[in-house]
């Protein structure tokens, strides 16, 4: 399990590839909110939960999905 508490607002999230998949505006349950303003996320909120993330290293968060399953995955509510 994670420790959800070096998860830090306008940190990046990145998928398994590497890719940019959004930036985090805050913990909220056990879900990330990612925030709205970030160029992925369309001028929505979306959140992912933390069973997706693999880890949070170097200023990051890293899932454990590729950008694409993740946005395929994320919630708007």
């Amino acid at each position: 399990m994670i420790e959800t508490s070096r998860i830090k607002e306008h940190m990046p999230v990145v998928g398994s590839d590497g890719g940019h998949v959004g930036t985090i505006d805050h913990l909220d349950g056990q879900r990330i909110k990612l925030t709205k303003t970030d160029p992925e996320a369309g001028g929505h909120h979306h959140f992912i939960h933390v069973d997706s993330i693999a880890s949070v290293e170097d200023g990051q968060v890293h899932l454990n999905r590729t950008t694409a399953e993740a946005k395929d995955e994320w919630a708007t509510a």
